[in-house]
């Protein structure tokens, strides 16, 4: 019997218009057997939460380099609790300051990865986390 794949969202929210890592890490988790849907460039929050409900990911991933990741992330998964989706993981890439780790986890997002993480460290992550997350809803 074959396993679902994990679905992940990925998607840059903000005004930020480099793509070049989020699009890297799509083409990873693709490589790794995940289905990715690539969301694109300057979305809002809003758009964001939306789409991971309707698309029934398990990951949301978002990168940030314009340094508005404390303002953006915390409200995805604000907005991602209110529509029901408080259960996905949550990871985030970008230039993030160390300082702002302990902040980002409060709110709920249990990965972060900055520039030159190697993707076979982000795609065990992400199964690591999504097989706890599947045990624990078989529990």
């Amino acid at each position: 019997m074959n396993e679902r794949k994990i679905r992940v969202l990925l998607a840059k929210p903000g005004l930020d218009g480099h793509d070049r890592g989020i699009k890297a890490v799509a083409r990873g988790l693709r490589d790794a057997g995940m289905e990715v849907i690539y969301q694109g460039l300057r979305l809002t929050p809003e758009q964001i939460a939306s789409a991971a409900i309707q698309e029934d990911v398990d990951v949301v991933g978002m990168d940030c380099l314009s340094g508005a990741h404390m303002v953006l992330f915390p409200r995805v998964v604000e907005l991602l609790r209110e529509k029901g989706g408080g259960d996905k993981l949550v990871v985030v890439g970008g230039i993030i300051p160390r300082k702002d780790f302990p902040k980002l986890n409060a709110v709920g997002i249990t990965g972060i990865f900055g520039p030159g993480t190697p993707l076979d460290e982000i795609t065990n992550f992400v199964k690591t986390r999504v097989g706890e997350k599947s045990e624990d809803k078989k529990s």
